[in-house]
């Protein structure tokens, strides 16, 4: 019951993320906004959740952990009610600021207390459940979300929240228990931390979210708010180094396995998110498809990440953590290279096959390299610990989608250079249909130099995972604590 308590809150606030997405457009033309102000749509949430996802230990030890829960899933029903009855973009904005502030905790509390409620021998299968959720639900959002606008109003995105809400506030009420080890903190909140984080971490997505936008270094704003994330992080992590109860508690970094996790995690993360925000943009950009469409052609992923979530559940026990990983980033970067040999010709068996494949490789990552980075924490550490990866790979997915759609323009831009010197009209071809052609090829080009990008540094990344120390051998019967790492 535990289990399903909080895969409820983790999956509503997960596919949620993604499912506005895709409504974007109809938002806009609904209430009367420019795409730009639609985007904050999505900032905004962003924004609210990565500030929110590191205080998640302190918060759940000065509320107590089943208060914190069910006050961010009430939290989140609430705001995603107000969401739906919303009027204008900014006021639909400030409604999305509020949900973000419930949403961002709810992943890392869920994976804390999956984590906290298995014993040591059953964790594998614990993140495996987790990674159902985390994986899983944002391949789902995009599906769910085209079929809403396509069949009914966009204010049911919103709204389909409300009763999974309430059932997943009264079973956290029921089920989901106050662990007596978790200590209220001492000293006080610290202002001064709270304050250099916020700053810190806003300028930070906000640079990272706005600034191929607004065309980098060349904007004032970009540049400021560059410095003043540098500037504050700084700050902030020299004050909660030295302070004796920092705000965010970073002692989980003692562990080799966690430190090295969480540099896995940010790599990993830029291939991961990246190419979750080039995929369906290649998709509808270069094929053709409508966002249910495309919604259609990720899903067989999704299905294969959730099978081979099981799979590597049972594995986990008995094969090495490492070859695992190795084997999902291998898969992954298989999948990228396959989607790099795409064209605008391609049809949906062409995006079958790397999409199974990339679906399946996922889980061989996810599940053992979440489980070896946390198994070592000590429990009141651990949403602290939580909070800090989610924040990391959040970041790292940022900063690879900020990355590879800065490429993105530059590669089309060389691409259209050089097919464009090479054209010459022929008899029947208008210049307006060649270049429609060039500007179509270009893109495919540039995609296709972006997808083998990311295999590439997928590969990179291998010798890193021989770095962290394997798991000693656990049996898959007992609850002895034979989770310790080398």
């Amino acid at each position: 019951m535990i289990t399903i308590t909080v895969m409820l809150g983790m999956i509503m606030a997960i596919i949620d993320a993604t499912i506005v997405n895709v409504a974007l457009d109809n938002i806009s033309g609904t209430l009367g906004a420019s795409v730009d102000d639609a985007a904050w749509i999505v900032t905004g949430y962003i924004l609210a959740s990565v500030i929110t996802m590191p205080l998640n230990g302190w918060l759940t030890a000065y509320f107590g952990r089943k208060t914190f829960y069910a006050a961010s899933i009430a939290l989140f029903t609430v705001s995603s009610f107000l969401c739906g009855t919303a009027t204008s973009i900014w006021q639909l904005v400030f409604y999305r600021v509020l949900q973000g502030f419930g949403g961002g905790t709810l992943q890392p509390t869920a994976q804390a207390i999956l984590f906290e409620t298995f014993p040591p021998a059953k964790r594998g299968n614990a993140m495996a459940i987790f990674g159902l959720g985390a994986m899983v639900g944002p391949a789902l959002g995009p599906l769910l979300g085209g079929w809403i606008v396509d069949n009914a109003t966009w204010p049911l995105i919103f709204f389909i929240n409300i009763p999974i809400g309430i059932t997943a506030f009264l079973m956290t009420m029921a089920f989901i228990p106050s662990p007596h080890y978790i200590a209220r903190p001492k000293g006080g909140i610290d202002w001064l931390g709270l304050g250099l984080m916020t700053a810190g971490l806003a300028s930070l997505q906000y640079v990272l979210e706005r600034g191929q936008h607004d065309d980098w270094w060349s904007s004032s704003t970009i540049t400021l708010l560059a410095v003043v994330s540098a500037v504050t992080l700084s700050a902030f992590i020299f004050k909660t180094l030295r302070d004796e109860h920092p705000l965010v508690d970073l002692r989980a970094f003692r562990f080799k396995n966690f430190t090295l996790g969480n540099v896995l995690t940010v790599i990993l993360g830029f291939g991961l998110f990246g190419t979750s925000l080039i995929m369906p943009l290649f998709f509808q950009a270069s094929l053709g498809m409508t966002a249910y469409d495309t919604g259609v052609v990720l899903l067989p992923g999704a299905i294969a990440t959730a099978i081979s979530m099981l799979v590597v559940g049972r594995l986990y026990n008995r094969v090495d953590s490492r070859i695992l990983i190795t084997f999902g980033t291998l898969m992954f970067a298989l999948s990228c290279w396959m989607l790099g040999g795409l064209n605008q010709y391609s049809g949906y068996w062409d995006v079958y096959w790397p999409r199974v494949i990339q679906g399946f490789g996922l889980g061989f990552i996810f599940v053992p390299l979440t489980t070896l980075m946390l198994a070592s924490i000590p429990k009141p550490e651990l949403s602290s610990a939580t909070g800090v990866s989610l924040l990391l790979r959040q970041v790292g997915g940022s900063f690879g989608i900020a990355i590879l759609t800065t490429l993105l323009a530059r590669e089309t831009a060389v691409a259209w250079s050089a097919l464009a010197g090479g054209v010459t009209q022929t008899h029947g071809q208008s210049v307006g249909t060649l270049t429609e052609l060039v500007a179509q090829s270009s893109v495919v080009i540039a995609y296709d130099y972006l997808f083998r990008l990311c295999a590439i540094i997928f590969v990179i990344s291998i010798p890193l995972i021989f770095f962290m120390s394997p798991p000693r051998v656990r049996s898959s019967e007992g609850g002895l604590p034979a989770m310790a790492l080398d």
